[in-house]
């Protein structure tokens, strides 16, 4: 009977070590919520860094799941992490950040730098787009999908509407081109005021409707997002203010030569960064959160960050990515590439502050009255001040 026993006991070790051993060997999984807000074929190139990434980390599994657009992703992600099914980390807005802290859904970068590499991949980003990634002494997120705003225009074309600034999607973001070169900003550091009812940013937006009612410059209305790339493609347009990701968009169907520049310039020069940002999930164990961290410094790594820039047009998010063989061939061939990177010596970070999307929809409510003639320019920032206020006030110390 003791032999039987002392048989069992070592079978039983030997199961619970091999079965140790076994969920060693078993892959981390990690998913990832991701956008698209830009035409190109965007949800391949991203199956294929997850690809690339797990031949390189076989111990790794990634799982791409596309969300939508910005807004869809956000939404998808709050949803989730009150569901308790969080996604491991998600691509969303740099703006999105405030957010995500008040509903402490994500986790800080800072525990997860333990070297000095670490540290010097964290130190390697520009600056203009960390201003949207740190807060409090920490940082929240890590650039990726990056941007600003350039000017796109026909070099064959200027007899049709001279311009479009869209004011559907991101009419916040495409606004503050203008008041950002008005010499204003729109709120302030630490996401706890607006300026929205400034003179300078009420000029800026009295300008916008002038390009229609009294230039006659620019479509009447509401300019669609989505469609204002097709409209130039047909030349019903001169020129657009877009989003640099449209570049690779614009260069492979732009039947006609054209130009790329920086927005133009009243008191100062500069746009407003852009895109979206890594943020790792406060649900995800610790495990999960390091594979998270080691693809996230693999896809913005110097030849990675590169590679995406030329795939989709928007700014590898790194100097060192400019000075990879490829890019600097790329930029030869095709110096329109480096224009948004060029104005990033000049952009200033995006409007963000707490309680983001609904501050952000004042903002929007009231560019939009103004723009189809409900409310003067005046007045339609006086109403959307008021309603961030009334939003902010929970937030000032």
């Amino acid at each position: 009977m003791k032999h039987v026993w002392f048989w069992r006991g070592v079978s039983g070790i030997v199961a619970g070590a091999i079965s140790v051993f076994a969920a060693a060997q078993q892959p981390v999984e990690i998913s990832f919520y991701y956008p698209v807000a830009v035409g190109g074929p965007i949800t391949k190139l991203i199956d294929n860094f997850a690809a690339d990434f797990e031949k390189e980390n076989p111990s790794i599994k990634v799982r791409p799941v596309y969300s939508g657009t910005y807004q869809d992703s956000i939404t998808k992600a709050l949803t989730a992490v009150k569901g308790n099914d969080a996604p491991t980390m998600s691509v969303l807005l740099s703006t999105d950040m405030y957010t995500l802290i008040d509903e402490d859904a994500v986790v800080p970068f800072d525990p997860l730098i333990r070297t000095p590499e670490d540290q010097a991949w964290l130190k390697g980003f520009y600056p203009a787009f960390m201003e949207n990634s740190q807060t409090g002494g920490k940082t929240w997120g890590i650039p990726f999908q990056r941007s600003t705003i350039v000017l796109y225009y026909n070099k064959e074309l200027f007899t049709q509407w001279g311009v479009q600034i869209p004011s559907s999607g991101f009419p916040y973001w495409l606004f503050q081109g203008l008041t950002i070169e008005n010499g204003v900003q729109l709120m302030n550091a630490l996401g706890t005021e607006t300026y929205y009812d400034k003179p300078e940013v009420v000029e800026a937006l009295q300008y916008w409707v002038d390009l229609a009612a009294k230039y006659k410059v620019h479509p009447p209305g509401i300019v669609e997002w989505g469609t204002t790339p097709k409209d130039f493609f047909e030349r019903k347009v001169a020129m657009m203010w877009t989003t640099t990701g449209n570049l690779t968009n614009v260069k492979n169907n732009a039947k006609f030569d054209f130009g790329v520049a920086m927005l133009p310039a009243n008191k100062r020069r500069g746009s407003p960064t852009g895109g979206g940002n890594f943020y790792i999930f406060k649900q995800a164990n610790p495990a999960q959160q390091a594979a998270a961290f080691k693809f996230i410094k693999w896809i913005t790594s110097p030849a990675r960050a590169a590679q995406w820039g030329i795939e989709t047009g928007y700014v590898a998010v790194r100097p060192d990515a400019w000075e990879t063989p490829v890019m600097k061939k790329y930029v030869t061939d095709f110096p329109a590439a480096a224009v948004a990177r060029d104005q990033l010596q000049f952009a200033v970070a995006e409007l963000s502050t707490h309680d983001n999307q609904r501050v952000t929809k004042a903002l929007n409510d009231g560019l939009q009255a103004a723009l189809t003639g409900t409310k003067p320019a005046d007045q339609a920032m006086k109403d959307s001040q008021r309603e961030a206020e009334r939003l902010l006030r929970s937030y000032k110390k």
